[in-house]
């Protein structure tokens, strides 16, 4: 991390009351960032920065969702969901690490960076979609917070009760981020009226191994066929009790039941619009619990374990995903960022042959990917709304764990000012989206040829 946070004219939107305030929180880390420095300081006067920071913040979001709702803003209950997620879950998390550390160097520098990345990102994104008049849609069909804070709360006592394990809610707006080998579970539930709701639970590898391996007394670290069946009960008895928990009127059976790669569920997450999508960390892996309602699904695409034959299918299962890490362990990454879902789909299907390939449809979801699934190479749509492509490198270019990451940009245009804007950011270069699809894939292969020579 750097000596000082710069603030950048960009980040202003235009609205005095807030472009203040969002000045004064970056000035505030900045005292943090020299505090952090000074040896001789003891670690009182960090807390009372950090204090200081907290009530500047809190304050902010009062006035900010003041602003919104004397113009009638129609975002202004998702932008207030994003505001209580950061206050209630993100900054609790931030001081308890500071106290536990007795407010080590790590710890601040955490505590900075992790602030100072939302601080940014949040002012970029959804601040500015307010004087534009646009919402945040990604995530329109979630549940109001009061619901959110609830399933959080069972869902965390439910693992309690199960793994023995004490939980908390990373986030509620998890967005399909791959983190780590996984085994995908996913529960399609119907009414006799044909009214049908859809669940997937992630368990991350290591959690099935270290809770329900070691109970099982199984020193392996593959994830067995048998760990794989506990795994689905588990799902399917989560699913249960929730349901049981949160009863309606209408009795909802069991219809299907999949295991899904990582490939197959992030396709068709993608086209969900989920009512929970929330994140736990349990101090032994991560868990994700997603659940839509919809009238219709989407394509069924993984292997059916509701069969005669569900133990042949779990071991095809695994199998599947087994040769999928190992082809992707062998391939190169590529993380693609454009705001088309045209253009995610045309680069997907031209590149996944040969490289793993995985998108975002915005800056933020980039930093997301990036940070769970580092790539070793980003293509980068330099004329997104909102967050443009070179404001995306800049975020890439001052992250010290980031900067290294080569990005080259997909563009319509390649004039001589778009170069010199961006120049000192050092693109590997530049892709015209006019380019003919195996001059595309030409380029990339002759870049990471380059690479090996």
């Amino acid at each position: 991390m750097g000596n000082q946070l710069i603030w950048n004219e960009r980040y202003n939107i235009g609205v005095d009351v807030i472009d203040r305030e969002h000045k004064k929180l970056l000035g505030i880390l900045n005292k943090l960032v020299d505090l952090r420095q000074q040896e001789e300081k003891s670690h009182w006067v960090c807390q009372e920065a950090v204090k200081f920071f907290k009530e500047h913040a809190l304050q902010h979001f009062a006035d900010e969702e003041e602003y919104m709702a004397s113009i009638g803003y129609v975002g202004l209950e998702t932008h207030r969901h994003i505001h209580i997620d950061f206050r209630e879950r993100t900054l609790p998390a931030l001081e308890k690490e500071l106290e536990q550390s007795n407010y080590s160097e790590n710890s601040i520098n955490h505590f900075i960076g992790v602030c100072a990345g939302w601080l940014v990102g949040h002012t970029l994104i959804e601040d500015h979609m307010i004087v534009n008049g646009d919402s945040v849609r990604q995530w329109e069909q979630l549940l109001p917070e009061e619901e959110q804070a609830v399933m959080g709360q069972t869902i965390s006592g439910l693992i309690h009760s199960m793994f023995q394990l004490d939980s908390h809610l990373i986030s509620d707006c998890y967005n399909g981020e791959k983190f780590g080998d996984e085994i995908c579970c996913r529960l399609i539930y119907s009414t006799s009226k044909d009214k049908k709701r859809e669940f997937f639970l992630i368990f991350e590898k290591q959690l099935i191994i270290n809770t329900i391996g070691s109970v099982m007394d199984m020193k392996s670290e593959a994830v067995t066929i048998m760990l794989t069946n506990v795994a689905k009960y588990i799902a399917r008895q989560l699913v249960g009790r929730i349901m049981q928990h949160f009863s309606s009127s209408e009795d909802y059976d069991l219809k299907e039941e999949q295991l899904l790669t990582y490939d197959q569920f992030h396709r068709i997450f993608k086209r969900q619009s989920p009512q929970f999508s929330l994140l736990f960390d349990t101090g032994k892996g991560y868990f994700v619990y997603c659940a839509t309602a919809a009238d219709t699904l989407q394509s069924q695409e993984g292997i059916s374990t509701i069969t005669r034959n569900a133990m042949a299918e779990v071991d095809k299962y695994l199998q599947n995903n087994k040769e999928e890490k190992t082809v992707a362990g062998q391939k190169k990454k590529l993380l693609v960022v454009d705001d088309s879902d045209f253009m995610l789909k045309t680069l997907r299907d031209l590149l996944g042959s040969d490289y793993e390939v995985s998108t975002a449809g915005s800056g933020m979801s980039a930093i997301r990917g990036i940070t769970l699934h580092r790539p070793d190479l980003i293509l980068l749509d330099y004329e997104m709304p909102v967050c443009n492509g070179s404001q995306v490198l800049e975020m890439i270019r001052s992250e010290k764990e980031f900067m290294d990451i080569p990005v080259i940009f997909l563009t319509c245009r390649v004039d001589r000012e778009s170069v010199q804007k961006v120049i000192s950011l050092k693109p590997e270069g530049y892709l015209s989206k006019s380019l003919p699809p195996e001059t595309v894939k030409q380029k990339i292969d002759q870049f990471f040829d380059q690479k090996k020579q």
